[in-house]
């Protein structure tokens, strides 16, 4: 039996597909839905509104960043409680029991063929999406910088982040080490060198898959969730960094 239902929402959203930046933007914890088959995964709507259940604010920012830029976004509209995008399969975090404290009722003892439903109707298809337009941009002879848009929470497990921002990379230190130059250059921000998280092949798919393997200038970028929680922060946090990677993008063309 299918996960999602005909009428529920596809798990892919696109903006400018056929934009002219050199950057194509991603983000794998743009939503919060759940298929109706999961019953929210046996949670209340207030835990599935925390961080836990989705990256609070990065929307907003992902679709002001594109606009402003005319840069490809594809991003993702299932919670990361479903499947997260950005997870190898073999991390626990993938389809996670237990995420900061709360237990996922939704999570417990599946089976499977319930696994492998979520991996092939939500992720997979994201999946394919980004590597299909990366593969038409390689053809069309296009440069791409691969920037992939995350927001942290400012207290995870008791302990207080002072970050508003930072970048994040691995094996890749041209762009990230760039941006973080930039960012720091602003004069009002703390801004983290892979911080509050770093990229790792355990832990980690977007970027390293998309990006490192393909041999890609790639970054990804958390923002502190309480400074886009609301329109005001994301309209803020859009033009910054529309203008600071727009001068990153034309030092590449």
């Amino acid at each position: 039996m299918p996960l999602l239902a005909p009428d529920e929402a596809p798990p892919v959203i696109e903006r400018r597909p056929d934009g002219g930046s050199i950057i194509l933007f991603t983000c794998d914890h743009y939503g919060r839905a759940v298929p109706r088959a999961l019953n929210d995964l046996g949670l209340p709507d207030r835990e599935l509104a925390r961080h836990i259940g989705w990256d609070i604010g990065i929307a907003g920012v992902a679709e002001r960043l594109a606009a402003a830029l005319d840069a490809h976004l594809i991003a993702q509209r299932y919670s990361r409680l479903v499947i997260d995008c950005n997870r190898p399969f073999h991390s626990a975090g993938s389809v996670p029991l237990i995420s900061e404290a709360t237990h996922i009722p939704g999570n417990d003892g599946l089976a499977a063929d319930a696994i492998a439903a979520r991996r092939a109707e939500i992720f997979a298809p994201y999946h394919d999406r980004i590597a299909q337009a990366l593969d038409a941009r390689a053809r069309e002879g296009r440069a791409t910088l691969l920037v992939s848009l995350h927001s942290f929470t400012p207290v995870y497990a008791g302990i207080t982040r002072p970050w508003h921002v930072g970048t994040l990379y691995h094996r890749d230190r041209t762009l990230a080490p760039r941006l973080l130059m930039a960012l720091r250059a602003e004069g009002d921000l703390v801004a983290g060198d892979n911080e509050p998280y770093a990229v790792s092949d355990d832990t980690d798919y977007t970027i390293p898959v998309h990006g490192e393997a393909r041999g890609l200038p790639n970054t990804g970028i958390e923002i502190r969730q309480d400074m886009i929680a609301d329109d005001a922060g994301q309209q803020e946090w859009a033009e910054r960094l529309a203008r600071i990677l727009g001068e990153i993008a034309a030092e590449h063309t």
